[in-house]
């Protein structure tokens, strides 16, 4: 029988939220047994290209990372971001370990073409992760804290969506344990109206994505994490929650079956 582990993905938003922030960072550190920290940080990333003078671009919830975007979010999501997590996880007893998957050839990808006439620039669509390094780490009571950088094996680093990152670690380490991934972020799961708080839709099977997705229920941003928690699924991870970042309990929230 497989050992349980948490894989817990939390968006830039809810890392710009000190009291939300705070209280995952506590609840995190509480889960028993194995787990995995994936972090976003783009609303950082938009802050910090703001005050540098560069334009932040937008295309289906999907950052345009041009050269002068990439250094920013290699700034940010591998340094100011990845190692404050990293830092106060070590204050709550947690023995972190921030990686991009430059390190240890954790994560490697290769630029994504052109697509609907669309240049994303200098974002990585995954090519494979390593689940054996990752599970020998975990094995040594080390948690990974996983930034949304990749790179392709020729010197470059690539942005790649913190959800893509979560989803293709849960499906690298599904053959070595049961895995639960939870992807929290400021709602309290995918609404059916957005300016309802409480209108959670507690289920979305592959049939309710393409419905929802047709009639605009689930657009922007939430439409690249539905199509990875649905990949996270069909690859053999156990289970998949879209919660609030004060409810990684997994009691609550929409399930992805």
């Amino acid at each position: 029988m497989k050992e349980k582990l948490t894989i817990v993905k939390v968006g830039g938003a809810v890392v710009e939220d000190e009291v939300q922030l705070a209280q995952l960072l506590n609840d995190f550190s509480a889960i028993e047994g194995r787990k995995v920290l994936v972090h976003g940080g783009g609303r950082r990333a938009t802050q910090v290209a703001a005050q540098l003078g560069i334009e932040s671009k937008m295309v289906n919830g999907r950052r345009i990372t041009d050269a002068d975007m990439l250094h920013v979010v290699t700034m940010v999501y591998g340094g100011l971001v990845n190692k404050n997590l990293v830092a106060r996880l070590q204050s709550n007893g947690v023995n972190a370990l921030g990686l991009t998957g430059a390190d240890i050839d954790v994560i490697r990808s290769h630029k994504r073409p052109l697509k609907d006439g669309i240049d994303f620039g200098y974002v990585g669509d995954v090519d494979r992760a390593d689940g054996r390094m990752l599970s020998w780490l975990i094995e040594e009571g080390i948690t990974p804290v996983m930034a949304p950088l990749t790179h392709d094996g020729q010197g470059n680093i690539l942005n790649t969506n913190a959800d893509t990152i979560a989803s293709e670690t849960a499906k690298a380490l599904a053959p070595y344990y049961d895995v639960t991934l939870i992807f929290s972020f400021e709602k309290k799961g995918v609404l059916r109206n957005p300016d309802d708080d409480d209108s959670v839709i507690p289920t979305i099977t592959h049939t309710d994505f393409i419905k929802y997705k047709a009639d605009g229920t689930i657009s922007g941003g939430m439409l690249p994490k539905i199509e990875n928690a649905l990949s996270a699924i069909d690859a053999g991870v156990s289970r998949v929650i879209i919660t609030l970042a004060t409810a990684i309990d997994g009691e609550h929230g929409t399930v992805i079956k």
